[in-house]
């Protein structure tokens, strides 16, 4: 079951997100808010996996409240302004509901939440692949295909053989997804040691691409590579 508040300056778009809310089996709306400041104080003693919020408010905009949250609340923006679409994705929003949105599609951004919020208890160490988040979707990337991960200022590129998936991730937060065999080649790359075909001083080959190797790792590759 996924916890979940709503806050919007409007009453009448609360009254919808009720509506609609309580025909999802799975998500429990435990409170709405027409002020914001009120839903932080909220929080703070009722924490909740996921957050109906509204970017056009008085006092503070959605956007900055979501800044505010701790990383682990997941958000839903709800909004007549389809503008802000980019924006939300920057925040890792995990979808952007555009007013007036019908049951159908409120219910497909509540399943996009209770996906999320599985696919994060589950521990990477006991599967084969994991799932991040791209954009407002989750993607599947299977280990044995992932050639390597790169660091690019707030994302982090998934290089698989065939092509590359971007996320908005840290590279140390993508360290703790991987199995043990992933190292860390420099402070902006991991590679998957299982794929490294050629070691050198300043870089390996993998997969027939190029990673860079700094002085600080090449030691603890070399021996992981043993």
């Amino acid at each position: 079951m996924l916890s979940a508040i709503a806050i919007d300056d409007e009453p009448m778009a609360l009254e919808v997100i009720k509506a609609h809310a309580s025909k999802v089996p799975f998500l429990q709306l435990t409170a709405t808010f027409t002020d914001a400041i009120k839903a932080l104080e909220y929080l703070k003693d009722h924490p909740a996996n996921l957050i109906f919020l509204d970017i056009k408010m008085p006092d503070i905009s959605g956007m900055e409240l979501a800044t505010l949250l701790p990383k682990e609340t997941m958000v839903i923006f709800t909004t007549a302004y389809s503008e802000h679409a980019v924006k939300s994705f920057e925040l890792d929003a995990i979808d952007y509901l555009l007013k007036p949105f019908n049951l159908s599609r409120f219910l497909k951004a509540c399943q996009k939440a209770q996906e999320w919020h599985e696919l994060k208890k589950s521990p990477s160490s006991e599967s084969s692949s994991i799932f991040i988040k791209t954009g407002f979707e989750q993607v599947k990337i299977n280990f044995d295909e992932l050639l390597y991960c790169e660091a690019n200022g707030n994302y982090v590129n998934f290089h698989l053989s065939d092509k590359k998936i971007l996320s908005r991730m840290t590279l140390s937060e993508t360290e703790e997804l991987l199995p043990s065999y992933f190292v860390k080649t420099h402070r902006s790359y991991i590679v998957n040691s299982k794929e490294i075909r050629k070691i050198e001083k300043h870089q390996v080959s993998t997969g027939g691409k190029i990673v860079p190797v700094s002085g600080a790792f090449h030691k603890e590759l070399v021996e992981k590579m043993k």
